[in-house]
C-alpha cells in the first residue's frame, strides 16, 4: 500500500480504478435529490448512457450492485412458475439461475464447461425441445472464467423462437461492443463499478418495448426494484428512492470522458489491452484458462500450471508490487488467477503487471518448461 492506503495498480474485474477527474467530483457536497440540480444531472447521465447502450429504449438507474440489477430484471419480467432457460458458463450465470429460482421461476439449466462459451446450437435445441420456455437468461461476459459469449448469435437464436432475452452485461457493457437495439436485448443489466470508470453503487438497466410488455404481466413480488416506479420518477427527473448521489456525480464525469473517447475507440482499447495481456501471459509460459476464441476483453483468466500456487502469487504481487489481481472462485479457487483490464486502464498498467509476474512467478512455485 502506498501513502494514504491507495493501491497503485488495482487489476481485478471490479471495482476498477477511477480517473482523477471522477475522484475530484465525488468530493462535492450533497444536494437535494428531489431538486432541479440533481434532475439536470440525472437527465444528462441517462441520455449519455443511452448512447453507450446503443439504444433508443429506456435506461433506468437503480441504486444497488449488479446483483441487485439481476434481481430487478428477474422480478420485473417473470411470474412464479414461468419456465426460464438459464444459460450458464460460470459463477455469475449460476447466480442468475439462483435468483430466478428463489422467486419461483421454473428454471431449465443449460450449463457449459467452465472456460468455454455457450453453444448457440445447444440453445436452439433446448428451445425447440421445450416450447413452454418464456425467457432466456444469459451472461454476456463471464468474469469468473474470462469468457465472452457470442451474444449476437445467441440473440439470433432466442429471437428466432420469439423468447424474452435477459442479459447480464455487468462486466461487458461500456467496454465490449453490445448494440442493445440491434441485438434485440429485452433487458440489459450493467453495473457502475466495471467498465464505466465509476464507483460501485448503481445498476443500470435497459428495457425494450418487449421487456415492458413482459413487465406489465409479471407477478413476482417487487417494491424497491419496480421498473414502473423508476420510469415514472425518471419522467420527473427523479429516482423513486434516495439514489447514490456521489456515484451519479461520478457518472456525470465518466460518461462525458467515455463519449469524448468514443465508443468505437473504447472497444478497440479494451481489445488491445486484452491482447497485450494474453500475449504477455503466454510469453511467460502460462496457459490461458479460457478458450481463446472467446477470451474476454475485460478480464483474462490464467490457469495455474507447472507448480504455480496462484494464491501465493496474488499475495506476493499485492505485498511486493502493490498490484492487486483476483484468484479463482468456487471450483476454480486455487486453480486460476485473473487479471482485470477494464475501465480506466492503459498499456502501462498492463505492462507493470506482466513485469511483476515475471519477477514473482518463480517465487510462487512456477517452473516453466
Amino acid at each position: 500500500m502506498s501513502e494514504g492506503g491507495r493501491v497503485e495498480n488495482l487489476r481485478i474485474p471490479g471495482p476498477t480504478p477511477l480517473p482523477a477527474e471522477v475522484l475530484k467530483v465525488m468530493g462535492k457536497q450533497m444536494i437535494n435529490h428531489r431538486g432541479a440540480e440533481f434532475g439536470r444531472i440525472l437527465n444528462e447521465v441517462t441520455a449519455n448512457l443511452k448512447q453507450l447502450f446503443q439504444t433508443k429504449g429506456d435506461v433506468l438507474l437503480l441504486t444497488g450492485s449488479g446483483t441487485g440489477g439481476m434481481e430487478a430484471a428477474i422480478v420485473n419480467t417473470l411470474s412464479p412458475g414461468d419456465r426460464v432457460l438459464s444459460v450458464s458458463i460460470g459463477v455469475f450465470g449460476d447466480r442468475f439461475a439462483s435468483i430466478a429460482r428463489q422467486f419461483g421461476a421454473d428454471v431449465v439449466p443449460l450449463n457449459f464447461e467452465w472456460g468455454k462459451a455457450a453453444d448457440p446450437d445447444a440453445i436452439r435445441k433446448a428451445l425447440k425441445a421445450d416450447p413452454g420456455i418464456k425467457a432466456v437468461l444469459v451472461t454476456h461476459n463471464e468474469t469468473s472464467t474470462g469468457v465472452t459469449n457470442d451474444l449476437a448469435s445467441i440473440s439470433s437464436v432466442v429471437k428466432g423462437f420469439d423468447k424474452l432475452l435477459v442479459v447480464d452485461a455487468i462486466s461487458s457493457l461500456g467496454a465490449i461492443n453490445l448494440p442493445v437495439d440491434e441485438w434485440r436485448i429485452d433487458v440489459t443489466i450493467t453495473g457502475s463499478q466495471k467498465g464505466w470508470m465509476a464507483p460501485p453503487g448503481m445498476a443500470m438497466i435497459g428495457v425494450s418495448e418487449e421487456g415492458w410488455r413482459a413487465q406489465a404481466k409479471a407477478k413476482m413480488p417487487r417494491f424497491y426494484w419496480d421498473f414502473t416506479r423508476a420510469k415514472s420518477y425518471l419522467e420527473k427527473a427523479q429516482t423513486p428512492w434516495t439514489p447514490a448521489i456521489t456515484t451519479v456525480y461520478a457518472f456525470s464525469v465518466s460518461l462525458q470522458m467515455m463519449l469524448a473517447e468514443g465508443l468505437a475507440n473504447i472497444v478497440a482499447r479494451h481489445a488491445r489491452m486484452a491482447k497485450i495481456t494474453r500475449e504477455g501471459v503466454k510469453a511467460l509460459g502460462l496457459p490461458l484458462f479460457a478458450d481463446e476464441r472467446y477470451a474476454s476483453d475485460t478480464v483474462t483468466a490464467v490457469a495455474a500450471s507447472d507448480g504455480l500456487d496462484p494464491k501465493k502469487l496474488v499475495k506476493n504481487l499485492r505485498e511486493g508490487h502493490e498490484i492487486v489481481l483476483s484468484g479463482g472462485q468456487q471450483t476454480l479457487d486455487g486453480k486460476i488467477f485473473r487479471i482485470g483490464h477494464l475501465g480506466w486502464v492503459s498499456e502501462k498498467d498492463i505492462k507493470a503487471v506482466l513485469s511483476a509476474l515475471k519477477a514473482e512467478l518463480p517465487q510462487a512455485g512456477f517452473r516453466s518448461k
